[in-house]
């Protein structure tokens, strides 16, 4: 056995006891590890196995031995590519179906199978001998069709799992680079070997791949040491970042664009890559047409603002919270919530909560808590509140003879006819069946004696058109005033309202009456 000779088995067991050193560190610590670990003891077992194998053939001094060792190798090298962009994958937090972790491992069982069973075929090798010039262990071949399909797959596996790592590189903290550069070196250095192997660039005769995988090993066992890798790892952007039902844009110390998430393409379509370093404010102008609604506050805040999208108005709850990076620099982060639906929900909840939902005015309970906060500041004030309490006149006999339909109708139409005649501010709401009731705010009885008159002279005015023909209205009314004693509470209020809407329609209905204490005691 040469010294060259002696010097390439070094190497090769070198990497196998590097592999088998990493296979058995990680399964004693599994139980401290995440999953990922036990993907990484199947990867560094197959290279163990391929490694090991390598170095026996390279001491045998027969064809068959050199057969037999080459497939035993082939136990673990197949394996080994696949093993490792799965690890990489999984690492990145790439998820995959069952179905294709079972189709990456298709090609390298029928490549076991057919080296194994090569020299009934020769699809694998078409020639396997000793080297006539060089003899053993050194091996002359010629690949077959499989074979091509082989290596084909394996550097494909390589190649992508060494793109995937690179491609993460610029979004990795440095914290974690470390990991990164193991893994692409995992990958990189037999990939650059077996190429320049296949163009004639290393020793004839003899795979030089495991000669150079111990530096991947070192660098493995340095990252799990030093960054401590499989216990914190860089979870994928793709996972959290884009995979979070909120949009994210990240601007940095200045304000300008610096990343993004696939939720806010979604929610502004304009967004894209080219704004990189842009001015925020220039971003939202070509996003919107519009400047942004809010500066930027020095601590975290939240508001909401409508935005129009696609022709369609969107409302967004915006929550901002500050970073920081190394080097005492300090970005902001733009979260955006949609909150359309929910609103549009709220809206709905609020209407049917606090809308008469036949004639689409405050109800009731609507009424009653506006007006008790307007009653209470009005009593802290001394200034005027009048209530007036509005009644159709005949509305059972309206019912009776032309049915609830037409009663619904008269409803709505006396609501229409009152909101005409009514300023902004005026509370009106449905009190009950065929009654209304009015707050005004800072007006007297006198004032509401009269507005109460102007309503019931245009409803008078606009009969009630239906399919039956023309139906007059007229309306009932008590007002009362608020007095200035501490005591008197809304209810009470109303009650007085109620008993001079009492004497309105004992006087023959259609008309107005202001509550006296005279009629107090004529209610009794």
């Amino acid at each position: 056995m040469t010294s060259q000779l002696t010097a390439y088995i070094t190497l090769v067991v070198t990497s196998g006891i590097l592999n088998l050193y990493l296979c058995l560190y990680v399964f004693v610590r599994r139980h401290n590890y995440t999953n990922i670990a036990n993907i990484f003891i199947l990867y560094t077992s197959s290279i163990t196995i391929y490694c090991f194998a390598s170095a026996l053939g390279l001491m045998a001094m027969t064809l068959e031995q050199i057969k037999f060792w080459t497939v035993i190798l082939y136990i673990g090298l197949p394996f080994a590519p696949p093993l490792g962009l799965l690890f990489i994958m999984k690492y990145l937090g790439i998820k995959l179906t069952k179905k294709r972790y079972v189709a990456l491992f298709i090609i390298p069982i029928v490549s076991l199978v057919m080296v194994a069973t090569n020299d009934w075929h020769h699809f694998y090798y078409r020639v396997f001998e000793i080297d006539p010039i060089l003899g053993a262990p050194y091996v002359h071949q010629e690949i077959g069709m499989w074979y091509m399909i082989y290596g084909a797959f394996i550097f494909s596996c390589m190649f992508v799992a060494f793109l995937l790592v690179l491609s993460r590189w610029r979004e990795t903290a440095k914290v974690y680079r470390l990991q990164l550069f193991a893994l692409m070196c995992s990958q990189l250095l037999p990939m650059l070997t077996a190429f320049l192997y296949l163009i004639g660039f290393t020793p004839p005769g003899i795979d030089p791949v495991p000669m150079v995988l111990w530096l991947s090993s070192l660098l493995y066992l340095w990252s799990i040491n030093s960054s401590r890798m499989f216990m914190i790892m860089p979870v994928a952007k793709d996972t959290i970042f884009n995979s979070i039902n909120d949009g994210v844009i990240v601007l940095d110390e200045s304000y300008r664009l610096i990343e993004y998430n696939q939720v806010c393409v979604r929610m502004f379509p304009g967004l894209h890559k080219s704004m990189f370093g842009m001015d925020f404010d220039k971003v939202w102008f070509a996003l919107v047409g519009d400047s942004f609604p809010s500066e930027f506050e020095t601590a975290a805040f939240i508001w909401e603002m409508q935005v129009d999208v696609d022709d369609s108005k969107r409302i967004y709850q915006v929550r901002t919270s500050l970073l920081q990076h190394t080097h005492d620099r300090k970005g902001l982060l733009l979260i955006f919530t949609d909150i359309t639906e929910l609103k549009r929900l709220q809206v709905k909840l609020e209407q049917q909560a606090y809308y008469d939902e036949l004639t689409q005015i405050l109800n009731r309970r609507a009424f009653f808590q506006q007006t008790e906060q307007d009653f209470a500041a009005a009593k802290k004030t001394s200034s005027p509140l009048t209530v007036i309490l509005i009644d159709i006149d005949f509305f059972k006999k309206v019912n009776d003879t032309y049915g609830h339909d037409v009663g619904d109708q008269m409803l709505r139409h006396v609501v229409k006819v009152c909101q005409t005649q009514l300023e902004e501010g005026i509370l009106f709401a449905r009190y009950g069946g065929e009654e209304f009731v009015l707050a005004l705010n800072g007006s007297t009885a006198l004032e509401g004696e009269a507005l109460a008159n102007q309503l019931r002279r245009h409803v008078e005015a606009q009969p009630l058109i239906t399919a039956e023909g023309a139906i007059s209205v007229t309306l009932s009314s008590g007002v009362a005033e608020a007095t200035q004693e501490t005591e008197e509470t809304l209810h009470q209020l109303l009650n007085k309202a109620d008993i001079a809407l009492y004497a309105a329609k004992r006087e023959g209905r259609n008309r107005v009456c202001v509550y006296t204490e005279t009629q107090k005691v004529l209610y009794n």
